[in-house]
């Protein structure tokens, strides 16, 4: 069976796991070693990839006539580490 919702989940994961590395190796990079770079480049792809989960999110809410709680849990999501990849799991796979 194909699973719905492909683009959405993928950037899920990737905002995730982005939000993750900015969190778990850029921030002591930054603090620890003063490497303020680390925390540049990986904030700048975390916050492109947050922008289009929320895009793509509504885009997909829209067309699929998702209630208001949905796109709550889906933002919701998008704030937490591992949010994105529950959503996907908790919310996505029972629709």
């Amino acid at each position: 069976m194909e699973k719905k919702y492909t683009t959405l989940r993928k950037i899920g994961y990737a905002e995730a796991a982005s939000y993750l590395l900015l969190l778990v190796i850029a921030m002591p990079l930054k603090y620890m070693a003063e490497m303020d770079w680390a925390v540049k480049y990986t904030g700048w792809a975390h916050g492109i990839l947050f922008m289009a989960y929320i895009g793509f999110l509504l885009v997909e809410g829209m067309s699929n006539k998702w209630s208001f709680k949905i796109y709550v849990y889906g933002f919701l999501a998008s704030i937490l580490p591992f949010g994105p990849i529950v959503f996907d799991k908790k919310v996505l796979d029972k629709m």
